[in-house]
């Protein structure tokens, strides 16, 4: 798989990020490879604490709402990134390093 091919794939389901991660270009699409991984682990976090947050406080579901939306957003910019072969950090998350 190429280095673009590699990138865009990363972001498409957590097996199409072990697609990614173990078949294709991982030196060359690591950046991508990194910010779909935060991605996926937010979605995670945000995914459990829904369940619990909400049966104490129920306003929090709004908050987990648009937080999910907001990470829905920040999906869709960083596959555009990586169908352009940009390497722009995502906004807030996209500093974080989990691959180096």
């Amino acid at each position: 798989m190429t280095k673009k091919a590699t990138g865009i794939v990363s972001y498409i389901t957590i097996i199409g990020w072990l697609i990614a991660y173990f078949c294709g270009d991982k030196e060359g699409a690591k950046f991508h490879l990194n910010q779909s991984l935060i991605l996926v682990i937010a979605q995670l976090v945000l995914s459990i604490a829904g369940k619990y947050v909400v049966k104490i406080f129920w306003p929090a579901g709004l908050i987990i709402w648009a937080l999910d939306i907001a990470l829905f957003v920040l999906w869709i910019i960083g596959l555009v990134h990586a169908i352009n072969e940009e390497e722009k950090p995502l906004p807030i998350i996209g500093d974080i390093q989990i691959l180096k």
